[in-house]
């Protein structure tokens, strides 16, 4: 079965690709090879390669901006999720916890009620309806707080304020669940050769754990060995474009169950992550060195 993963060169693409390779029968694709917000486009791609399954990994994901530029966000995050769902028939769908208001106090299951309070989550929240609707097989996986060594992401940014800054504030009033991309890679496969023809269901997945942000920058710092101080705010006082759930903890207990997962902490996900952009960090300094050595 010849399988499309869009969104490739993201933080979920990335890990995917890490993990499974190059292989004839799988295609990855960014927004350069596939505009996936042109129907025809999906469907004479998927149609010539012959796809049997789509992982879909791509997303209008910048909060903000996308109070502004909707019909953008619109595009990727529900049209181009309903083409890729309408012509691949079987597909995996990354969502997020932005569908839900955030005014709950326990974790939220796949089947409560949505109620998004930004564009962001709005045109997430009618891509997973698109999806459900038009695709054969579908598979909706929520996730939250999403992180990887690679790309933009809060951890690189805290490690990069971290070491130019003493002192940082961060909220301390918005609640999730931090989630290493790559673990949410390695569930997608492990879950993609169980999933029967005809399916169609919604699960959550992150790292296992709750905190705050403000948490999770101090985990950073301390994960890191920063000497930088966090400090907390609430969020008016640090106001933004978009509204933010100030609680998005999913409930995981359903894909745990039906498709035997067994999720790490979010503290343990974090560290091997740092882990791994150190000695980035350190390959390119030695890099460096060496080429000023041979100068």
């Amino acid at each position: 079965m010849n399988i499309l993963i869009t969104g490739s060169k993201g933080q979920l693409g990335t890990e995917l690709k890490e993990r499974l390779g190059e292989k004839e029968s799988i295609f990855y694709t960014d927004r350069d090879e596939l505009d996936i917000t042109d129907k025809q486009a999906v469907k004479r791609y998927i149609e010539q390669n012959q796809i049997g399954m789509v992982i879909n990994c791509a997303a209008y994901t910048a909060v903000d901006r996308a109070e502004d530029e909707p019909e953008q966000a619109d595009a990727v995050n529900h049209l181009g999720a309903k083409y890729l769902a309408k012509y691949g028939k079987n597909i995996i769908h990354i969502s997020t916890d932005y569908v839900f208001d955030g005014t709950g106090h326990l974790p939220y299951k796949p089947e409560d009620a949505t109620n998004p309070v930004s564009v962001y989550g709005s045109t997430k929240l009618a891509g997973e309806k698109a999806v459900l609707q038009a695709a054969e097989t579908a598979l909706i996986i929520r996730t939250a707080w999403v992180y990887a060594a690679e790309g933009r992401n809060f951890v690189r940014t805290m490690l990069r304020l971290g070491r130019e800054r003493d002192r940082l504030t961060v909220v301390t009033d918005q609640i999730g669940s931090p989630t290493h991309a790559g673990d949410l890679a390695e569930a997608i496969i492990k879950l993609l050769p169980k999933l029967e023809n005809g399916t169609k269901a919604l699960y959550h997945f992150t790292n296992e754990g709750v905190c705050s942000w403000y948490d999770f920058a101090t985990a950073i710092m301390e994960e890191s060995g920063l000497d930088c101080q966090v400090e907390p705010i609430e969020t008016w006082q640090y106001p933004t474009k978009a509204k933010r759930p100030a609680y998005s903890v999913l409930n995981k207990t359903s894909i745990k169950k039906d498709f035997s997962l067994s999720i790490r902490h979010w503290r343990e996900a974090l560290r091997d992550c740092i882990r791994e952009i150190q000695v980035q960090i350190e390959e390119k300094e030695q890099g460096k060195q060496s080429r000023e050595a041979d100068k």
